[in-house]
């Protein structure tokens, strides 16, 4: 028997989400395509709101780019809602759709980034720089042990902080401008994240 016949089929915290609010993000899905808007529109406009609030970050203005990213992030469940109301869910939907959302992420990083190497009068700016790496390495790892596994024919629905986590940390603590508080939390346990699916598919792949 194939290791990815023995795995059970876990929900990630987006897709239990995802169900869990249902009721709520049909109809407005609804709405917004009775408005005349497509899918794709949505994904570029969280892009775009993304991209707008990682300069503010760049600048200091950590509460205003922190409330357009917090803006965006309801984009990324809105998009897929609206392809499958319209019977569009296509394979190159959902890759645009991944690769969308990590480019938001980079680039939120990259603006945090650019701010702490512009500002080394901050206290221990050094140490900020080397978390926010740590951060986008942990976030970049998570998403590739996902997709390297299944791409293998394993599952690796598991670990503390997924996509939907890390939005959860690092919007609300960008907006109350508190960037340190998620570095840390992000750069350490994305990393732990991409551990546990390492593990997880290193027990699969040992099952006869």
């Amino acid at each position: 028997m194939q290791a990815n016949e023995t795995a059970k089929k876990r929900l990630t915290p987006t897709d239990w989400m995802r169900r869990r609010f249902k009721g709520t993000l049909d109809p407005l899905a609804g709405g917004l395509i009775r408005l005349g808007l497509t899918p794709n529109l949505m994904t570029g406009l969280g892009l775009l709101l993304n991209v707008v609030g990682a300069y503010l970050l760049s600048q200091g203005q950590m509460t205003i780019g922190g409330v357009l990213i917090l803006i965006a992030g309801p984009f990324d469940a809105l998009d897929g809602t609206m392809a499958r109301l319209l019977g569009q869910p296509t394979k190159f939907g959902a890759f645009v759709d991944s690769v969308t959302d990590r480019w938001s992420e980079m680039l939120i990083f990259l603006g945090l980034l650019y701010f702490y190497l512009t500002h080394p009068d901050i206290a221990d700016w050094l140490l900020y720089c080397i978390l926010v790496f740590v951060a986008m390495m942990g976030s970049v790892m998570v998403s590739y042990t996902k997709s390297r596994a299944e791409t293998l024919a394993f599952d690796a629905n598991v670990g503390l902080l997924t996509r939907l986590e890390r939005y959860l940390v690092l919007a609300p603590a960008l907006v109350f401008n508190l960037p340190w508080v998620a570095l840390w939390i992000i750069a350490v346990l994305a990393n732990v994240t991409a551990l546990q699916r390492a593990l997880h598919v290193r027990r699969q792949a040992r099952q006869p």
